[in-house]
């Protein structure tokens, strides 16, 4: 009898338990569903409308999706995104893990260096692409006076991408190296003292041990920095003064292109069209780097 009242005790503490943890999520359950679930299920009804917000939404099907088959401006949108992604990637994450590997040295400053580092990720990047765009200015910026001579940075069609892609990573290295920081630091030293008595050197410590015990690091940075990329949309924004596409359409991302069909063509249904072929996009990019990533992913830093 004893035992039957103490497994029913134990029965009742944990309903008891999972009751206060479901109670204490419910605003989160409330925060997610009103501000995640309702927009994307909106977004995927309204694909499936024309409504310009001011007359009454009229049902066209899959019209919305056959128009954006032949529509080159989305076309060019998305190899926009993709050239940027390709820019920014590997640029960001490269630079994040070197300064990561400097700051886990634990030099003087390093506190401060932190600081320093992650101020652009936490500063609004409107504001920033508004700053980079006088610096950017042909005529009175700051990067051209220092060169000495004019280059039209956001004006010339081959080095405005570049120049925003430059700029995006600018304000993420900081941010990921954070991330890279909080990974080296898990690394146990004596896996370094061991490669350091067989007389590996630094390169080959940073290629053998390094890298491969930092790949869940790598791989959660490497999704959430494409995600994010492919989203990028408000620092275009701010360095093209609003101007979408410009120049000639070089910077025409697909989050400005969906802004633009959306709130200046007013269109919705295109808009939301374009919004879940890019979210399709990204689950398939998604995926793609899980099974890679999966494969070659250690936890056991035994």
């Amino acid at each position: 009898m004893k035992a039957v009242a103490v497994r029913e005790g134990q029965r009742v503490r944990r309903r008891r338990d999972a009751t206060t943890a479901y109670t204490l999520l419910i605003p989160s359950f409330i925060g997610t569903g009103l501000f995640l679930l309702v927009p994307v299920l909106a977004v995927g009804v309204l694909s499936f409308f024309r409504w310009d917000l001011i007359s009454p939404a009229q049902f066209v099907g899959f019209d919305n999706f056959a128009w954006l088959v032949g529509n080159s401006k989305f076309w060019n949108s998305i190899l926009v995104t993709g050239r940027f992604v390709l820019m920014a990637i590997p640029a960001s994450v490269l630079l994040g893990l070197l300064l990561a590997v400097a700051l886990n040295r634990r030099l003087p400053g390093t506190r401060v260096l932190r600081v320093m580092y992650v101020l652009p990720w936490v500063c609004a990047p409107l504001a920033l692409g508004v700053v980079w765009q006088w610096m950017f200015a042909p005529s009175n910026g700051a990067i051209n006076m220092i060169l000495g001579q004019r280059v039209e940075w956001l004006s010339d069609t081959s080095l405005a991408l570049p120049a925003i892609a430059f700029v995006y990573v600018w304000t993420q290295v900081g941010y990921i190296s954070l991330f890279f920081l909080a990974g080296l630091q898990a690394i146990p030293t004596a896996v370094y003292e061991a490669a350091k008595v067989d007389g590996a050197g630094s390169v080959r410590t940073l290629t053998s041990i390094t890298m491969p015990l930092l790949m869940p690091t790598t791989f959660f940075v490497t999704v959430t920095q494409v995600i994010a990329s492919f989203q990028v949309f408000d620092l275009v924004y701010g360095l093209t003064g609003g101007a979408s596409g410009y120049p000639g359409g070089t910077t025409d991302v697909i989050a400005a292109r969906i802004y633009q069909e959306a709130f200046v063509s007013l269109n919705l249904g295109r808009a939301s069209a374009m919004a879940l072929v890019l979210f399709a996009v990204l689950v398939i990019i998604t995926v793609i780097q899980q099974r890679y990533f999966s494969r070659r992913i250690t936890y056991d830093m035994s």
